[in-house]
Formats: structure tokens, sequence, C-alpha cells
């Protein structure tokens, strides 16, 4: 699959953006997208930042290698060392490590990835229509 980095590019913005919203904004939410829609996002931007980098690299790669990162963020909240945690204090540093373990973090991350790989593969399969029409 060949990914247009633009669009990637574009979309991780995009999805950025609807995080930092709901994270700002997130008491106007329901309660259940509130406080889950940021994990599921930054899950989300997580997979289309992987699809910008390895734009030729096939939807399960990118599917996989999101899942593992993702995963292996939440899990490295388990050590809780000082120079961790000031890294953690600072703003960049809060948004890519977090602060806590939390297992429904991992049902989160699962979910917004689940949607980069319907969003691709919807993507793709509407290309080939419209490739077949031609």
């Amino acid at each position: 699959m060949m990914r247009k980095r633009i669009l990637y590019f574009l979309l991780v913005i995009g999805v950025m953006i609807l995080g930092i919203y709901s994270r700002k904004y997130g008491q106007y939410l329901p309660g259940f997208i509130n406080e889950y829609s940021g994990d599921i996002l930054w899950a989300l931007m997580v997979y289309l930042g992987f699809g910008f980098l390895a734009y030729k690299t096939s939807i399960k790669y990118i599917a996989l290698s999101s899942l593992i990162f993702s995963y292996a963020i939440e899990i490295s909240q388990l050590y809780q060392e000082q120079w961790i945690n000031t890294i953690r204090d600072t703003t960049l540093g809060s948004l890519v490590l977090g602060h806590g373990f939390l297992f429904s973090d991992l049902i989160c991350y699962t979910i917004g990835i689940l949607i980069g790989v319907a969003f691709e593969y919807f993507y793709s399969v509407s290309n080939k229509i419209k490739e077949y029409k031609e």
C-alpha cells in the first residue's frame, strides 16, 4: 500500500487538534466520551504517524507497530523513577509518556488503532473501486 504522505500529515495534525480540544473542552462532552476520547485519539495519531513515516508499509505492519509502541508507552508508566517523572511533568512529556498505568488505556489504544485500520481499509477499498471503474 502506498500512502499519500501529505494526507497523513494533515490527519495527524487534525487528530492532535481534536485531542487537545478533547482535553480542554472535555467538560462539554458526555462523560464516557470525555473520559476516553483523548486516549483513543492519541493512539489514532500514533497509527497515522506510523503510516506517515512508513508510507509504503502494509496496514497490518503499521497496526502492529502502533499497538506495540502504544502499549510500551503505557507499560513504561509503571516505572516511576525521579528522572522520568521530571520528564513527565513537562507538557510534552505528559502528552507523550503519560503519568500512571491504566488498563483502560490499553483498550482505548486498541480502539484508536482499529479506527485507523478501518479508515485505511475503507480508503484503500474505495481507491480500488475507483481504479476498477476507470
